[in-house]
């Protein structure tokens, strides 16, 4: 195992012709201290388990991005953001210890055979896994599988007495990197991306042509709780909406020399009004989009500040299949804004973690914020007059020092979120309530409704419903408290009626009604109604 940390050592000093030479003298220590616990110590020793609780120490002392992952977390880390693996293809819900159906994923292996929405699978390959307290995570196992196997799948479907069984072969699902798109208002589109893989940039541009077709002139691009990904993903989506030779964003660290990446001018959309919203969750890969329309004026950022996560990592592959992602630069937007925010509450933005609480204080940082009142009033946030900057075409001043502040604030709206209304959600009583009232009326609404547009218009979560929501919770053992019940009424319904939509056709369908009450894209729909867009970008 000791290879594993020379591996390490080995692959750092090649990342550049700048890096230094290793310290003999501080390898020949670490050597020598593994030899003399594995051949000395009292007792028999993991090495395994050693070596890598020793990569672990090492990298916590620089930064809270530079990580080690073993073997398997790197394969299950890498999967979402390659655009697919192998497996039958379904959407799925776990409902009290049996897995629900929400949607065969179209044209998928599990669509081909007949499997529909609603059904339960029981067993995979006559092996129960209902009402077994088997976790997700083994259940997933079972069901996914090289391309082209078979998996024999037990089905009981709602109105047929007796099982179902279906032999489905394996195949390659996509992982989609859109949630939604679709025209938010005549001449306005949204589209909303949750993460930025291999796919995003080919998606997006589907999404883009479709909705142009539709008569779009104006985009909003949601961004909200994307927590980033390929860096080639962000630079492909920014160069949709800049002009050729405009900079989208720079990298440069101490062992890394600056590394300039340019939009190429072949966007589809360089003219139209843009919209990007974001919150706290925005991170990496959303943010060196957002920063770079921003610093050249090319649309209105609406929301709250971004998260600030602006480290560059290398992947270091090690002998074992493990890996180590090393932090080697910074992300800097045009205007030369760092991206990242600092370590902790002490250090700078070249400092680095140096207390034994700073990874603590570092996962504190988005409560920080909500406590110290910066997510409900634009005004509690101030910046160092070193920290500002100016857009490269208009010399408007925005700043740096952690993520990218919105030109347009949006607070977080708390107002029907309440403790009752958390419980509801965190012991799945609006998903069981949901499921059932699927399970009585899936035949009954697709025959009313054959249409979305219909079911957005006319569809009301009833009495009855809301009765049904009572009863869960009380079987859940949660306290019913009618303030806070009916201060998260308008949220529940909204919920609720979303969630039947997925279950009805798909996400697309979900956020729409969802995207009904939510106040960053009705204050974003507002900016571009009310003349506000004007008097930020001219």
């Amino acid at each position: 195992m000791m290879k594993k940390l020379f591996t390490i050592i080995i692959c750092i000093c090649a990342v550049t012709a700048q890096a230094q030479k290793p310290n003999n003298e501080a390898l020949r220590k670490l050597q020598m201290a593994e030899f003399a616990i594995t051949n000395l110590y009292v007792d028999k020793v993991d090495e395994d388990k050693l070596v890598e609780e020793a990569i672990i120490k090492m990298l916590a002392q620089l930064d809270p991005h530079s990580t080690y992952n073993n073997a398997e977390e790197v394969k299950k880390m890498n999967e979402p953001l390659q655009g697919n693996f192998e497996g039958i293809g379904v959407q799925f819900q776990m409902i009290e210890d049996t897995l629900l159906v929400i949607q065969p994923v179209s044209n998928g292996p599990s669509e081909k055979v007949g499997i529909l929405a609603g059904d339960r699978i029981v067993a995979v390959n006559d092996s129960a896994i209902a009402g077994v307290k088997m976790s997700t995570e083994d259940i997933m196992s079972r069901l996914r599988g090289p391309k082209d196997s078979e998996v024999k799948l037990t089905i009981v479907r709602r109105g047929v007495d007796d099982q179902l069984y279906f032999t489905v072969k394996r195949d390659k699902i996509p992982i989609l990197s859109l949630d939604a798109s679709y025209m938010i208002q005549p001449k306005t589109g949204y589209i909303r991306i949750n993460r930025f893989g291999a796919t995003t940039a080919e998606e997006f541009a589907e999404a883009l042509k479709s909705l142009q077709k539709k008569g779009m002139k104006d985009l909003i691009l949601d961004l909200q709780g994307n927590g980033g990904g390929y860096l080639n993903a962000a630079i492909d989506l920014a160069n949709e909406f800049l002009k050729q030779k405009e900079l989208i964003v720079y990298t440069e660290g101490r062992a890394a020399r600056r590394s300039d990446f340019f939009a190429k001018g072949t966007g589809n959309f360089k003219n139209g009004r843009l919209i990007i919203l974001v919150d706290e969750y925005s991170a990496s890969a959303s943010e060196i989009v957002t920063g770079a329309i921003q610093d050249w004026d090319r649309g209105v950022v609406v929301g709250r500040r971004t998260f600030g996560k602006g480290l560059v990592q290398r992947p270091i592959d090690l002998p074992d299949g493990s890996m180590i992602r090393l932090t080697i630069a910074r992300y800097y937007t045009p205007s030369g804004r760092c991206i990242q925010k600092p370590y902790d509450s002490t250090a700078n933005l070249d400092g680095r973690l140096t207390g034994e609480n700073s990874q603590d204080k570092y996962n504190q940082e988005l409560i920080d914020r909500f406590n110290h009142g910066e997510m409900i009033h634009a005004d509690s946030i101030h910046f160092a007059d070193s920290l500002k900057a100016q857009t490269k075409r208009m010399g408007r001043t925005v700043y740096g020092g952690g993520g990218i502040m919105p030109d347009f604030f949006v607070p977080i709206d708390t107002t029907q979120y309440t403790d009752y209304h958390r419980n509801l959600v965190a012991k799945g009583v609006v998903i069981k309530a949901t499921t059932g009232y699927i399970e009585k009326h899936r035949k009954e609404l697709q025959n009313k409704y054959k249409k979305f547009e219909a079911f957005n218009e006319k569809f009301e979560i009833d009495d009855n419903f809301l009765a049904e929501i009572r009863t869960l919770a009380d079987k859940e053992k949660i306290k019913f408290d009618e303030k806070q019940y009916n201060q998260s009424l308008p949220l529940i319904k909204t919920q609720l009626k979303a969630l039947i939509a997925r279950d009805l056709w798909d996400m697309n369908e979900y956020f729409q009604v969802m995207n009904s009450t939510n106040q960053s894209v009705q204050q974003a729909l507002k900016v571009l109604n009310e003349g506000i867009y004007s008097t930020i970008i001219q």
